[in-house]
C-alpha cells in the first residue's frame, strides 16, 4: 500500500524482502551498542515505533545492543543537533519525522543544515493522518460538505494542531488552502490537549494520526472526514481520501526515517540500511507496526535523500503561504 509519501514527486522505492536483505548485518568486533537518538519525547509516535522494533534491530545487527536516547526540544532541533555532531562511524543513528524538513522553513535560526549535515539511510514508513471533526459542532460527513459548511460561515470555526509549525499544523493548513475556507488555527502543546478540546467541542476540527484517534471514531466522539494521504487505510476501507473527494493537492502522512551524521561511510550506510530493512520485516516487528497502524515501505538511501529535498521544498512553500515563523 502506498503510505502517502506522495503521488507526485519522488517515489520511495519498495525493497523486496530478498534473502540478502533478511540476513543479519553483523556487529563489528569491538563495537559497543548502537546509539539511537530520538529528537522526540518518550511515548510519542516515533518513540513508540522505534522502541517496538529495537529488539528486532538488535537481532538484525547480529546481537549488537540498541540503546535509545530521547532528546526532545525545539521541534526536534535539540536531538538532531546532537546526532549531527556524532562521529560518522556507524555507532550513532537517529529516527526523524516530517518535522526534520519542516523546521528549516519555520525556524529563523537553524543549528544545522537539515540536508547537508545528515546521511539519509531510509524513509521507513508512515502513519496515516485523518481530518476529523466534532460531530456535535459540524454536521458535515465528507470533505465537500465540510467545505460548503465552512464557506457559509467564514471566520467562525477553528482547526486545532499539536503546535505551531508542526506537521499537524501544516496538514491542517493544506486542507484549508485547498478548500479555500476561512478558519482560525488554534495551536496546542501536544496531541493530548488538542484531542481533549476536539472531543469537548472547544475546537471543531483538526488533523490527527490514526492511532491516536481510532477509539474516538468508534465511540462517535469524533467523525472522520477523510484520509489525508494518497491511499485509503486497511482498517477504514470505506473512508475515502481527501484527494478522492475533490482536493488532489491534499497528500500528507506522518512519515519516519532513519538518518546518520554527515560523511557516514558507504559501507556503514549499507550495513545499517540492511539491518533496518531486515528488522522491520521480522514477524514481531510487522505485528507491532500493524497494531500501531503504521505502513512500512523502506526506501533506499538515495531515494531518501531525494525525498528529503522534495519534501523540504514542498513544506517551504506551504509555510510561506501560511506565514509561519518561529524564533
Amino acid at each position: 500500500m502506498n503510505f502517502a509519501i506522495r503521488r507526485r514527486g519522488i517515489a520511495v522505492l519498495l525493497l523486496a524482502a530478498t534473502s540478502a536483505a533478511m540476513l543479519a548485518a553483523p556487529a563489528r568486533a569491538g563495537d559497543g551498542p548502537l546509539r539511537v537518538i530520538l529528537p522526540v519525547s518518550a511515548g510519542s509516535g516515533v518513540d513508540t515505533i522505534v522502541r517496538a522494533i529495537a529488539p528486532s534491530l538488535s537481532k538484525a545487527l547480529g546481537g549488537q545492543a540498541v540503546v535509545i536516547e530521547n532528546l526532545p526540544g525545539a521541534g526536534g532541533l535539540t536531538g538532531t543537533a546532537a546526532l549531527v555532531k556524532a562521529a560518522p562511524d556507524g555507532q550513532t543513528i537517529g529516527f526523524v519525522s516530517n518535522n526534520h524538513v519542516v523546521n528549516p522553513s519555520v525556524y529563523k535560526n537553524m543549528p544545522f543544515d537539515a540536508i547537508a549535515d545528515i546521511t539519509p539511510i531510509s524513509v521507513v514508513g508512515a502513519t496515516p493522518f485523518l481530518l476529523v471533526v466534532n460531530p456535535s459542532k459540524v454536521p458535515a460527513k465528507n470533505a465537500k460538505e465540510l467545505q460548503a459548511f465552512l464557506k457559509a460561515r467564514p471566520g467562525v470555526y477553528n482547526y486545532a494542531s499539536s503546535g505551531n509549525g508542526t506537521i499537524i499544523h501544516l496538514a491542517g493548513e493544506m486542507f484549508v488552502e485547498a478548500a479555500g475556507v476561512d478558519v482560525h488555527h488554534i495551536p496546542y502543546k501536544g496531541v493530548g490537549p488538542m484531542l481533549a478540546d476536539l472531543i469537548g467541542g472547544q475546537v471543531e476540527m483538526g488533523v490527527v494520526a490514526l492511532p491516536a484517534v481510532q477509539g474516538h471514531l468508534k465511540s462517535g466522539a469524533l467523525r472522520a472526514i477523510g484520509v489525508m494521504g494518497a491511499s485509503r487505510v486497511p482498517s477504514l476501507p470505506d473512508l475515502p481520501t481527501i484527494a478522492e473527494q475533490g482536493f488532489p493537492d491534499v497528500d500528507v502522512a506522518g512519515w519516519f526515517a532513519a538518518i546518520g551524521p554527515a560523511r557516514l561511510p558507504e559501507a556503514e550506510v549499507k550495513r545499517l540500511h540492511a539491518a533496518i530493512v531486515a528488522a522491520f520485516a521480522m514477524p514481531e516487528a510487522k505485528e507491532a507496526m500493524a497494531r500501531q497502524q503504521n505502513v512500512i515501505n523502506p526506501s533506499t538511501p538515495e531515494a531518501a535523500e531525494a525525498f528529503f529535498r522534495s519534501e523540504k521544498d514542498r513544506y517551504a512553500r506551504l509555510v510561506k503561504k501560511a506565514n509561519i515563523v518561529l524564533e
